[in-house]
């Protein structure tokens, strides 16, 4: 094994003559490091052992949505990815991500931000959670047209999305459940500062508006009638 690498929400490790371990979690995955002699997890469904005798690398996944698969590595703008994810755009955690390029690749859709920000072709990494954090901090409907915006509300946007994300991972992530551990098994805590996922029919810490709830693409989005109010049609 070469290197460790990821992007947006894939895993992968490089091996040898350009070939990769790719890794996705899906819903309930977890990669986790755990001695050789402790028990098995119940959902335990692939194990790595090392030549140096040391802990072992565990894949666990309760729903089964995640998976490993072996993948040719392919050039994409100068850097090495498995074919399989080359369509992925970089997302706001790498060090070659380019604001600039995500805003005008924003502006020329016509779509919803919030499905514009969900679109892993257009910038990848940011889920359902921190879309809402970040339009919430941005005071942005999900329902605005991204060539509505204008340059400076599409990159401050991002912006946002980019200290969410870099915030959470600060905290570990948002577990709200068991399912959700890094590596060590350990849960993140970055749920106790959401300020709109979650949040309905609780005041919005900004201006104190009841925080409402909407059906979005068999999820929900959660955002301030006040502060984020509805485009109009």
């Amino acid at each position: 094994m070469a290197a460790a690498r990821r992007r947006g929400k894939y895993l992968w490790v490089e091996l040898a003559d350009k070939a990769a371990m790719l890794a996705h979690l899906g819903m309930s995955g977890q990669m986790l490091i755990q001695p050789s002699s402790a028990p098995d997890e119940k959902h335990l469904r692939v194990r790595f052992r090392f030549d140096d005798g040391g802990p072992e690398l565990r894949f666990v996944d309760q729903r089964t949505f995640g998976g490993l698969a072996l993948a040719e590595l392919v050039e994409v703008d100068g850097t090495l990815v498995p074919d399989s994810v080359a369509h992925i755009a970089r997302d706001p955690m790498d060090p070659l991500f380019s604001r600039d390029a995500a805003v005008r690749a924003l502006r020329l859709r016509h779509t919803e931000i919030k499905r514009a920000l969900l679109d892993q072709t257009l910038v990848s990494g940011i889920g359902n959670i921190y879309a809402d954090e970040a339009l919430w901090r941005a005071k942005l409907h999900g329902t605005r047209m991204t060539d509505k915006l204008t340059k400076p509300k599409a990159a401050e946007l991002l912006d946002h999305a980019t200290d969410v994300m870099r915030e959470a991972l600060g905290q570990g992530g948002t577990s709200f459940d068991a399912l959700y551990v890094n590596i060590n098994g350990q849960s993140g805590y970055f749920d106790r500062s959401l300020n709109a996922y979650g949040q309905e029919n609780r005041p919005c810490k900004r201006c104190g508006a009841a925080m409402i709830r909407e059906p979005f693409m068999n999820r929900s989005s959660y955002s301030c009638p006040r502060c984020q109010p509805r485009p109009r049609a």
